[in-house]
């Protein structure tokens, strides 16, 4: 019943204008404004703080859905979860309370600040700083490659405490896009995802109160990486999204269009690709469901298999994009058709929330 909810709102109201937040590279405002008015714009947000309460499968569900038909608006679930899952596991119940319910009901949206122009792979070599002060913390520092940042209210920014102790010297907090000395760089001019606007954000003396820290100070970096155990699995929900929408464009195509008095469909070099795409979307979407499972239950295995779900669906979606190019010949290849799109927006995701190099690296260290 979700993902035909989904599916429906998805082709209905983000679909048509899918093609024009591409080619514009603006915001989706449309979607954003669909996934709100259907409360999917935030699905995992407990129900104590006002959310729907989705578990880790119905997200997914979701998230594939919308990045079936476009990949940028999919980045609203999927950030939203990003940005506000530190709080959701380490934060305060008052900081909890404070941000959530906003987020629940679309008032706002989360960002997620871990990168840097220094700190890419290597994060906990980040050289954003907050020192105390009083009743507060005053941070400096750029970060960069922050997915929707300028359009998210509320940023979670980690940032070196103690210098000595390199990852445990960094911790974690709330900044609001409102903070006095908040401010974002242009939008970087990308491949794909063009919707979802991706920007530095600067951070000038950002003084904010000592409450807005999420957990206790020194234990940023380990919230960070526990974030990522669970969210690397919404990458791949979009990620088989991107693939599942480029399959069922080219499957219509290939019935459609002749070649030698019949439909390519017909032939068998075509079949074993089609073939071919399906298995391995379906082997991804199976990996990448019971990888949800286990972030819901927080198996102990989780961090190998959120590694492998998004590791190996975004190169399923690499695949089965430039199949599906292949698929429609020289059509595939021009931006009347929608699968060029989909191949230029399934490359980030093996790129983002950790490449699918550094995965490997991960899954080698957590091997079950």
């Amino acid at each position: 019943m979700l993902r035909d909810a989904v599916r429906s709102l998805a082709e209905a109201k983000i679909a048509p204008h899918a093609a024009a937040v591409d080619e514009e590279a603006r915001f989706p405002r449309e979607a954003l404004d669909a996934l709100v008015a259907n409360d999917l714009h935030a699905v995992h947000v407990p129900e104590e703080y006002g959310g729907a309460g989705a578990d880790a499968l119905a997200t997914v569900i979701v998230i594939e859905e919308v990045a079936r038909v476009c990949a940028s608006s999919s980045l609203i679930p999927a950030v939203n979860k990003l940005g506000s899952l530190p709080v959701i596991l380490s934060g305060s119940e008052a900081l909890k309370k404070r941000y959530m319910a906003p987020l629940a009901k679309g008032e706002a949206m989360f960002s997620y600040c871990l990168s840097e122009p220094d700190a890419g792979s290597d994060a906990a070599g980040m050289k954003t700083r907050a020192v105390r002060d009083g009743d507060f913390w005053v941070l400096n520092g750029v970060k960069r490659w922050i997915t929707n940042a300028g359009e998210s209210e509320f940023y979670t920014v980690m940032a070196v405490t103690d210098p000595e102790k390199r990852s445990k010297g960094i911790s974690a907090f709330v900044v609001e896009k409102s903070d006095p000395g908040v401010s974002f760089g242009a939008p970087e001019k990308k491949l794909g995802i063009k919707g979802s606007p991706t920007r530095e954000v600067y951070l000038d003396n950002v003084r904010i109160p000592a409450d807005r820290m999420i957990g206790e100070e020194g234990t940023g970096f380990a919230t960070a990486m526990k974030t990522l155990d669970h969210t690397r699995i919404t990458i791949a929900a979009q990620a088989l999204g991107i693939a599942q929408g480029a399959l069922d464009y080219a499957k219509g195509y290939v019935k459609e269009r002749k070649q030698f008095g019949k439909p390519i469909a017909d032939f068998q070099g075509v079949q074993f690709m089609l073939a071919d795409m399906a298995m391995k979307i379906e082997a991804a979407r199976q990996l990448t469901y019971a990888a949800a499972a286990k972030s819901e239950r927080g198996d102990s295995d989780l961090t190998f298999q959120g590694a492998a779900a998004k590791c190996f669906a975004s190169d399923v979606a690499m695949e089965v994009t430039t199949d599906a190019v292949q698929l429609l010949g020289g059509y595939g290849y021009t931006r009347d058709y929608p699968v060029e799109r989909m191949m230029r927006d399934a490359k980030i995701t093996q790129i983002y929330e950790g490449t699918n190099q550094v995965q490997r690296i991960v899954m080698a260290r957590n091997l079950p």
